[in-house]
């Protein structure tokens, strides 16, 4: 537990773009300090370092795990190192708050579950649009019974990419395709809403290199409700979330999962806007999350829980067992 007149010091291992947006948000955050970032290549990390004043850099992420001048780490690594890079944090006795996707597949998962509760670490995967005021609203629209019953959520996420063999996007031994890099939105929303699916139907296209290119998914629920989700890397497409009711309609703009506006529209006809607060980049939410339940004494949030986190990733291991998405690194 962290005492009540400290900052949280963070630590930042992986120094790409998604850790910089990272980093920039923990202005956001009240009693938030980056202390350490740490990449492979010491000159990275000093030149991301330049740019936050009173952050150590570090060219190996050993180094700064040992260095005593961290709370809590931010794992921002490529997801097919996430496992690997978790269990050195929870081994070195420090909290991990690691990026999706959480890992590979729900055994790496469970390692990492396992490796925390073994330490009496804190863990949690860093799906940050569960902690968006706009998600909060959504709920607190469908927990109105506004809209009635859900019935059906429609999702997409997708964006054209410059084909690259060696890209993230692309390349399999970074853990590439659409699905593990946006399709996990549409995904997550609709287990959100609705919980685990009865069925699961899935279906893709390939690129060259042998990850998805496009991955649609049917699921069922034991409630009725149904829901079809969409990711894909060749087009840029609407990436909205609908959730149709019996008595109404939620529209999450685009881009769904770090949205500023929601409308709401009722089968008689009224139609209501809202907007949604999201500060700088939209991580700050997760970062403060983490940061009460560090305070608090918490080894995981009750929001983004290891179970939810297991099921999603076996939801993952699922589709791409139906596309045929194998990754050599498993």
């Amino acid at each position: 537990m962290i005492n009540p007149g400290n900052s949280i010091r963070w630590g930042i291992l992986a120094c790409g773009k998604i850790a910089r947006k990272f980093a920039d948000d923990l202005a956001f955050v009240s009693d938030a300090q980056l202390t350490a970032v740490a990449s492979r290549d010491i000159h990275r990390a000093e030149e991301f370092a330049s740019h936050y004043p009173g952050s150590k850099a570090f060219g190996s992420y050993e180094e700064m795990l040992s260095s005593g001048l961290i709370d809590v780490v931010y794992v921002a690594s490529p997801h097919g190192l996430h496992h690997a890079h978790t269990l050195l944090c929870l081994e070195a006795g420090i909290p991990v708050l690691c990026e999706k996707a959480f890992a590979v597949n729900g055994r790496q998962v469970s390692e990492m579950i396992q490796k925390a509760k073994e330490k009496n670490l804190f863990l949690m995967e860093a799906l940050w649009t569960r902690f968006h005021p706009s998600v909060a609203k959504v709920l607190e629209i469908i927990e109105s019974g506004k809209i009635g019953q859900i019935r059906h959520v429609a999702a997409d996420f997708g964006f054209k990419a410059e084909y690259d063999v060696e890209s993230r996007l692309f390349n399999p031994v970074l853990t590439g395709g659409s699905l593990m890099d946006i399709g996990i939105y549409p995904l997550f929303i609709s287990k959100l809403l609705l919980g685990q699916p009865k069925t699961l139907l899935a279906t893709g296209t390939m690129a060259p290199t042998g990850v998805d290119m496009n991955c649609s998914m049917a699921t069922s629920y034991e409630s009725g409700a149904t829901a079809t989700l969409f990711s894909t890397l060749a087009t840029q497409t609407d990436t909205t979330c609908a959730i149709y009711g019996s008595q109404g309609k939620i529209l999450m703009h685009s881009r769904f999962h770090e949205t500023f506006g929601i409308t709401l529209t009722l089968e008689n006809g009224d139609v209501e806007e809202f907007a949604c607060e999201r500060k700088g980049w939209g991580y700050s939410y997760e970062a403060e999350a983490v940061q009460a339940d560090l305070r608090a004494g918490r080894l995981e949030n009750k929001w983004m829980t290891h179970q939810f986190s297991q099921e999603l990733m076996g939801l993952l291991d699922d589709i791409r067992k139906q596309i045929g998405l194998v990754y050599p690194n498993e």
